[in-house]
């Protein structure tokens, strides 16, 4: 009976604290979470996706930036992705399918003290390339690899 009582008081005594530092504005919910860019995610073209996200559509190819994905998946529902860059001043990786219905499969912004790199699953509604956009410096620049895709993950 002991136990339980002590688990009890130690779980209120820990909400306890956790309600006054949100009161006090030390622990603020929405700041954790990332802006959510929404005319991006539900746009159906590149072009549109990428002004949504990264503000421009004009990107430049670069070979400092590495996009790992698989040649093949056989299962477009979890594909991985990985996205690294040695670009200085990295502000954000974003990463397109360039034949989903929303292009826009992940959006990431990054803090000055961040190292440019982002690993994530994103799904593909078929064949297309995956295209890893990195803003640095206020100019974007990509890496692009084709991805085939054996089983839809996105309907299909």
């Amino acid at each position: 009976m002991n136990d339980i009582r002590r688990k009890f008081l130690k779980s209120a005594a820990g909400l306890g604290g956790i309600a006054a530092a949100i009161g006090t504005g030390l622990l603020m919910p929405q700041r954790a979470f990332a802006a959510y860019l929404e005319d991006a995610f539900h746009a159906t073209d590149v072009s549109a996706a990428l002004i949504g996200a990264e503000g421009s559509d004009q990107h430049t190819p670069s070979d400092q930036i590495k996009l790992k994905a698989p040649d093949i998946a056989e299962n477009g529902a979890v594909v991985p992705v990985t996205v690294s860059s040695t670009l200085p001043n990295v502000e954000s990786i974003s990463i397109i399918a360039t034949e989903n219905p929303s292009p826009l499969a992940a959006s990431f912004q990054l803090s000055a003290m961040s190292e440019a790199y982002v690993s994530t699953r994103i799904k593909m509604g078929k064949t297309s390339n995956v295209i890893a956009v990195v803003k640095s410096d206020g100019k974007l620049y990509s890496a692009t690899q084709e991805v085939k895709v054996t089983i839809g993950g996105c309907g299909g």
